[in-house]
């Protein structure tokens, strides 16, 4: 065995290929509201993320800068320096398109995402709730957070493949502009879906914990989805008011019926998805298959047009 080849067996990295950042761009000027024609529950379904990812993507950056002085591992460390940098340009992303497009459009976005980054800046921060923790449970803090976001992580792996996959979009005409940030950001989630998973356990994570971190990142994550989806509804006239009430029957009946349309993932394929991080030989690079995500940046306009300016 090789010196390269003996390096490589040590390391506990499991990504395939270097990451690196594409400093897109997107331009939403002429991107309708309903940017799923004649679909505007949908539309607002999936546009919710803008509200979502930015603090949450943030939150990840400062967290793993956190982790890197503990990781002397050099190839995870690269994983985690390329994980940083995409998560970043992620955030960015996502943050232009609640400014460009959804506040464009008139909707008020500002009290819901205070209430997101309300999660990452009290509960989930460094001294919770304004509390400084013992230096003695620093680590295991950290260790704990890692692993919600490995449990997080998981989920936009098998989203980002059913983002790729998603031909429906594309037969009802989707917006090409959101169909790119969708994708371009799907096919980054499945380049480094391994690494927040093989930090959490380089830290010391282990399979107990992982029941309870998903059993909180689902019940968090579904809350926060619908609970922003009903709340740009609620400021569209066109969709009844039955229809946007999150306590309604027929806002879940409606999510029902688009998912069976192929317009949105359903909430039993969600939970059976998160069931799937339960196993004891889970494994992220058998979730999705890297060469998929490579296929579509290669002709992702926006990925394309970073790469012809970098």
């Amino acid at each position: 065995m090789s010196v390269t080849d003996s390096t490589i067996a040590k390391t506990h990295s499991k990504t395939d290929i270097p990451l690196v950042q594409r400093k897109v761009s997107f331009d939403y000027s002429q991107t309708p509201l309903h940017w799923i024609p004649d679909d505007p529950y949908s539309s607002h379904f999936i546009s919710v993320i803008h509200t979502i990812l930015p603090a949450g993507e943030f939150f990840f950056c400062r967290l793993y800068n956190k982790a890197l002085p503990y990781i002397e591992d050099e190839q995870l460390r690269e994983d985690v320096k390329g994980f940083i940098k995409q998560e970043a340009m992620h955030a960015r992303a996502h943050s232009a398109g609640l400014a460009e497009y959804l506040e464009a459009h008139g909707l008020d976005t500002e009290a819901f995402v205070k209430k997101v980054e309300w999660i990452f800046e009290q509960p989930l921060s460094d001294t919770p709730f304004g509390r400084k923790l013992p230096k003695s449970l620093e680590k295991r803090w950290l260790v704990l957070r890692l692993g919600l976001i490995a449990a997080i992580e998981h989920f936009t792996c098998v989203l980002g493949k059913y983002a790729l996959e998603n031909e429906n979009w594309d037969l009802k005409d989707a917006d090409e502009t959101v169909l790119d940030i969708l994708r371009w950001h799907a096919a980054e989630e499945i380049e480094h879906r391994n690494v927040a998973f093989d930090v959490y356990k380089y830290m010391g994570g282990n399979y107990v914990g992982r029941a309870p971190q998903m059993a909180l990142i689902f019940t968090g994550l579904m809350g926060l989805w619908t609970m922003g989806a009903s709340h740009l509804m609620k400021q569209d006239p066109v969709i009844k008011k039955r229809k946007s009430r999150l306590i309604s029957r027929s806002f879940w009946s409606e999510w029902s019926q688009k998912a069976k349309k192929g317009s949105l993932p359903s909430f039993s394929w969600l939970a059976v998805q998160s069931a799937r991080y339960l196993s004891p030989n889970y494994n992220p690079a058998t979730e999705a298959d890297t060469q998929q995500a490579l296929d579509y940046l290669a002709q992702s306009p926006a990925a394309q047009r970073a790469e012809a300016f970098a």
